[in-house]
């Protein structure tokens, strides 16, 4: 009898979906960050999740291709100049945009992201012009190294075998920093999912310790008395308090509150209010410097404060200027092309070359000073010429 009783129990807890455990091991739910293989294939899923984690990371993105954008294509045609002005302007791009402005900030962006990026020249049917211009999802496409000449090929995916694709010449190639015999770019977020993986740590950690200190739980213990009479009820009393307790802290609809009032040794004690909160300020601030110093932008232009009086020094606006004018170097060659192809479209062999307007990231009042300065040393040079030449 008692192994048939023993066997439904069994039976009957196998049913049974066991709350789990609290101590259990809870990560944040950016997992892929944690299993970052950094030689590993498939990275740009990666760069997109660590993006949407962190969004210092997404500001910078932003920054960049705010402050990198800004350029004007000038023919060596007069007459078509016109004509080229109205293309950069209102040139479809994608299925939205529209522009050169448009193209090149999306092609920037994937450059940043991936460390490729990848566009298509789509022609007219008539092949007298270019329709539009596209931004090629990298996830559509592979990038193959000719063994014989070293040159690219960019190949389509197309669940078999990649092939090249059959127009070459309407499709653009930009490289970031790439690797020595390596036809493909490195990414700019390279190097941050590890300490990404460390900050969301803390931030998850910070969350779920809030969650449980912020919203407080309470335990009520009651102590019976050494009589026998107090230690015989002592459950029912126990069991009337928890009652109390319960209507205690509940809040009614007016907003009103009632009092626990209890009756011999009852201790209440906030639970969890004994242990120490970790600092997080340090250890976050490390993760920070690091992702801002790869990003190459001056913390206060992300929103970090870490200093009172911070301001971009002359030297910042240099060093950030040289990595603008990066960015802006490897773009050049891509609008020359597309604006290159439009002119042969339409029968022109003429020329036409980039034009970026001056990034001003300087105090005007600084430049002035400057240019002042040199002005002054340019009148005293001649001056001291003329003299000597009177003498």
């Amino acid at each position: 009898m008692k192994r048939l009783q023993k066997q439904k129990n069994k039976r009957a807890g196998a049913g049974e979906q066991l709350p789990p455990p609290q101590t259990r091991q809870v990560r944040h739910p950016f997992t892929a960050l944690s299993r970052y293989l950094p030689l590993a294939r498939g990275e740009n899923a990666l760069y997109d999740a660590i993006r949407e984690a962190v969004p210092i990371v997404d500001a910078a993105v932003g920054k960049i291709l705010a402050l990198t954008g800004g350029f004007r294509v000038v023919c060596s045609d007069p007459v078509l100049q016109p004509a080229l002005d109205d293309f950069a302007a209102h040139v479809p791009v994608g299925g939205s945009a529209a522009g050169l402005d448009a193209f090149v900030s999306q092609q920037l962006e994937q450059l940043l992201m991936y460390g490729t990026a990848v566009g298509e020249i789509v022609p007219t049917r008539s092949r007298r012009g270019v329709a539009a211009l596209y931004t090629v999802p990298l996830s559509a496409l592979s990038v193959e190294q000719d063994p014989a000449t070293g040159r690219a090929t960019i190949c389509l995916n197309e669940g078999g075998a990649p092939r090249p694709a059959p127009y070459q010449q309407l499709l653009t190639l930009t490289a970031l920093n790439p690797r020595p015999g390596e036809v493909c770019g490195r990414s700019l977020l390279k190097g941050l999912p590890f300490v990404t993986d460390i900050l969301l740590k803390i931030y998850h950690t910070l969350g779920v310790n809030f969650e449980r200190v912020g919203n407080v739980r309470f335990a009520v213990i009651y102590r019976p008395a050494k009589e026998a009479g107090e230690r015989a009820f002592a459950r029912e009393r126990a069991t009337q308090m928890a009652g109390e307790w319960q209507k205690a802290m509940r809040t009614g609809g007016d907003g009103s509150v009632s009092d626990f009032v209890a009756v011999g040794d009852v201790d209440v004690k906030v639970i969890g209010a004994d242990n120490q909160v970790l600092d997080s300020e340090v250890p976050v601030r490390q993760m920070l410097e690091q992702i801002v110093a790869k990003t190459g932008l001056p913390p206060f232009m992300l929103g970090l404060s870490w200093s009172a009086t911070e301001r971009m020094s002359s030297q910042q606006a240099d060093a950030l200027t040289s990595e603008l004018w990066a960015y802006r170097r490897l773009l050049t060659p891509v609008l020359e092309k597309v604006t290159g192809l439009w002119l042969r479209l339409r029968g022109s062999d003429a020329a036409c070359r980039v034009v970026w307007n001056e990034m001003t990231l300087q105090d005007e009042t600084a430049e002035a000073e400057a240019a002042y300065t040199r002005a002054r040393t340019r009148l005293l040079e001649r001056q001291l010429a003329s003299k000597e030449e009177s003498d």
